[in-house]
């Protein structure tokens, strides 16, 4: 029992960060979560064995990373749309679903980010290293090669440590960090998209979103858009590139009348997001989407509609609200 609380009182804090770093592997908030379960488990029941060789934190993260590997070995990369083919020519066309099989990435609940007690430092850093488009990037390599990128580019191992994680030599995670680092210079999005504006910009720019689509505004959805904004809604396998076409399809296919949406702003993956409830026949607001925003000082560079009312529950949002 002594051992059992101290295991807890000294692991605990870290479960936070664990469970972004399983994020980041598995692209899926559920499948992060039974992964530091299990990690959690095989720690506690190997604890009196651990000689303080390396760090708790770092001997976690080892048990963790290898929990992740595990669950990949079965497992396809969760993507976005723009993962599977390119942007739809008409956006007043009915959208199109994807395949059963594909398991799509998952945003992360702000919330769940600072779970625990972790300084504020820790906090911020997670929160840039979950970015969608980057964990969307990741989706895109091998799983080894993911963990050594993730391990030695996010979390700062030395070669040789994250070679003694994996079983392999220097020279092998040297050669696997360098491949994976090409592949996603690719992939991943150019530098300005990552620049967001200050802190109050940013509130106002959301502000100003969810006021566009509570009121049906496009013209004003319209004015918050860069030219090239991308629009991603999985499950569907359609999406849009440019302005026009993103404005087109809201218009028509969203924007129908003022007061058929309700939107909640909240936080996810770091970003800032907005959770939409639609008006049914009752007159109930219910669960419908949760949009997450990449802004720039330019304007909106891309929006990701979650189509999934299930994702509410964990961001602590109720299933319906009154009229």
């Amino acid at each position: 029992m002594a051992d059992r609380e101290e295991f807890a009182r000294l692991a605990d804090p870290f479960r936070g960060e664990l469970l972004a770093h399983c994020y980041r592997m598995l692209g899926s908030v559920q499948d992060a979560e039974d992964a530091v379960q299990e990690a959690y488990l095989r720690a506690w029941r190997s604890y009196a064995g651990f000689e303080g060789r390396s760090s708790l934190r770092r001997w976690l993260y080892r048990i963790a990373t290898n929990a992740c590997l595990r669950a990949l070995e079965q497992g396809r990369r969760r993507p976005l749309p723009s993962g599977l083919g390119g942007p739809g020519d008409d956006p007043e066309a009915p959208l199109a679903t994807g395949p059963s099989e594909v398991r799509w990435l998952q945003p992360m609940p702000g919330a769940l980010l600072e779970r625990g007690p972790a300084d504020p430092a820790t906090i911020v850093g997670v929160r840039g290293s979950v970015r969608l488009a980057l964990v969307a990037a990741l989706q895109y390599l091998p799983p080894r090669q993911r963990a050594v990128l993730i391990l030695r580019d996010v979390l700062g191992w030395r070669a040789a440590e994250v070679a003694d994680l994996l079983g392999t030599t220097t020279a092998a995670v040297n050669s696997a960090l360098q491949r994976a680092r090409a592949q996603l210079a690719q992939v991943a999005p150019a530098e300005d998209e990552l620049t967001e504006p200050a802190e109050p910009d940013r509130r106002v720019l959301l502000e100003r979103y969810v006021a566009a689509f509570e009121t049906a505004d496009g013209t004003a959805l319209q004015q918050l858009l860069r030219e090239d904004v991308e629009l991603e809604m999985p499950p569907f396998v359609t999406w849009f590139a440019g302005r026009r076409a993103v404005v087109r399809f809201f218009v028509s296919q969203v924007l129908t009348g003022p007061g058929r949406l309700r939107m909640v702003p909240t936080t996810a993956n770091g970003q800032l997001a907005a959770a939409t409830y639609r008006r049914g026949r009752d007159g109930v607001y219910h669960a419908h989407a949760v949009h997450l925003l990449s802004l720039t000082r330019t304007g909106i560079a891309r929006i990701v509609v979650f189509l999934d009312p299930a994702l509410f529950a964990g961001f602590g949002l109720p299933p319906s609200v009154g009229p």
